[in-house]
């Protein structure tokens, strides 16, 4: 049976202690956006599949050492550092990396990576939107359906709250502590990770929680 102490640790301190479940959480959220950044360096399909792999293999190997003083403090940056250096490896090992300049798409796609001390260009929008949408899935069978639902309308939709309210059958001020106590959560659970909040954008609310 979990203790206390193990249920106040947020995820990523769980899997640095080689927590199972907790673990696969953390590669359930980050393995899209490894494959979008090999996607961006055109390796694709049972490449990115053998590229990912040593990815979390890194991961796994230096997890119980990372500390936000590295990469530029964030869990994210860290995650591409170790992206870019199996990618490297892949494309050498593949034979797919220049030796010599020659203005070729190999040569200049390895020149546009940024190195792993270099504060990385984010990722687009719409794959943040995914990986905190992802992060949403994560959380939302924690709470009742109507606790869910006001979160949901007022944090990611924006609904006004007096609506939320008559709609859902609840106070106003109800419908506000519903959405504290789900961001309160996610910032317990995921604030170590998420290095930025979510904001309330048009993401799918069907993917991330009941209705």
């Amino acid at each position: 049976m979990a203790t206390g102490r193990t249920t106040s640790l947020t995820l990523l301190q769980r899997a640095q202690a080689r927590d199972e479940s907790a673990w696969n959480r953390l590669v359930e959220l980050y393995k899209p956006l490894v494959y979008y950044w090999c996607g961006q360096w055109g390796v694709r399909g049972s490449d990115a599949d053998d590229v990912q792999q040593d990815v979390f293999q890194g991961v796994a190997a230096g997890l119980a050492s990372f500390g936000r003083d590295r990469s530029g403090g964030t869990f994210r940056g860290w995650l591409k550092g170790i992206t870019r250096h199996k990618l490297l490896d892949f494309l050498h090992k593949e034979g797919r990396r220049p030796v010599a300049a020659g203005g070729t798409d190999a040569l200049r796609l390895l020149q546009e990576v940024p190195g792993p001390d270099t504060p990385l260009p984010d990722a687009p929008a719409a794959e943040l939107l995914r990986l905190y949408e992802r992060a949403l899935q994560l959380l939302h069978t924690e709470f009742e359906a109507k606790t869910w639902q006001a979160f949901w309308q007022a944090a990611v939709d924006g609904a006004p709250v007096a609506d939320i309210a008559a709609a859902l059958g609840m106070t106003q001020a109800a419908v506000r502590k519903a959405k504290s106590r789900v961001l309160r959560r996610l910032r317990e659970e995921l604030g170590d990770i998420i290095d930025r909040p979510i904001d309330p954008a048009p993401v799918d609310p069907n993917a991330a929680g009941p209705k």
